[in-house]
């Protein structure tokens, strides 16, 4: 059996997935990076020192659940799973086309779900430790939000069950909801100086987040020093979801 401790990340090649693999490896864990596309997975794993990479669309529920059985059986464990797959849709309820609603719900609850139940299938022998991605749009209201706030809301609601159902076979089940993050994936919103300054006035702090604060909470959650936490939902928002700092007159 491999010695080292093994994670999967799937979304692995984005911008708070990427961080997570360089943090668990720089905690000497053997990582392998899932993702639909090749040339970002590449480069990642050559700078990583060759980490082992998989293709998958993360909204296939059965290619997840083949892609973690593969490395379970290749590896002799898995110690853990991230999901950093998700996407963001800023449009009112009367904006969202169907297609938009279908797409939202799957590369967000429809991959966390594929996480989760591969996850439970891998781990429920010797435990391990799951970790979802949800968003602070997902625990307080915010306007143009109703599709990725529902959405990662569901995620929030599937962690929690999951992590009641799984608990008696040493698997966790956490979730962090980043606020606004400076990604790759938030490139129409950050590269916006009129709507990059009124998401930095939401958040509390006067600021977005930088992708590896959320990656060591995320690395945190999946490594065994988070060991007596399960069920939580833990906000990496800069206080967007939970303070107000501006008062009246």
């Amino acid at each position: 059996m491999n010695r080292k401790k093994v994670y999967v990340i799937i979304g692995g090649s984005g911008g708070i997935g990427s961080h997570v693999a360089r943090r668990l490896t720089a905690d000497g864990a053997a990582v392998v990076l899932a993702a639909r596309g090749s040339e970002r997975l590449d480069a990642l794993s050559a700078e990583l020192g060759g980490a082992e990479t998989r293709l998958v669309d993360a909204t296939d529920i059965e290619a997840v659940d083949a892609l973690i059985k593969e490395v379970h059986s290749g590896h002799g464990r898995l110690d853990g799973i991230v999901n950093c797959v998700g996407s963001i849709l800023l449009k009112a309820a009367h904006q969202t086309s169907v297609e938009d609603w279908r797409k939202t719900l799957a590369a967000n609850l429809d991959s966390a779900f594929a996480t989760v139940r591969a996850g439970a299938r891998a781990m429920r022998k010797d435990g391990g430790s799951i970790v979802l991605m949800s968003s602070a749009a997902a625990r307080v209201g915010m306007p143009n939000h109703e599709a990725i706030a529902a959405a990662k809301a569901g995620v929030i609601g599937l962690g929690r069950s999951a992590a009641a159902t799984y608990a008696s076979k040493g698997i966790r089940v956490n979730i962090v909801a980043p606020g606004l993050v400076d990604t790759p994936m938030a490139a129409g919103i950050t590269g916006n100086p009129l709507m990059l300054k009124a998401s930095e006035a939401m958040h509390p702090l006067g600021r977005i987040g930088r992708p590896e604060e959320v990656a060591d909470v995320v690395a945190w959650l999946v490594s065994g020093d988070s060991g007596w936490v399960t069920g939580q939902v833990i906000g990496v928002d800069g206080g967007l979801s939970s303070l107000r700092t501006k008062t009246a007159g």
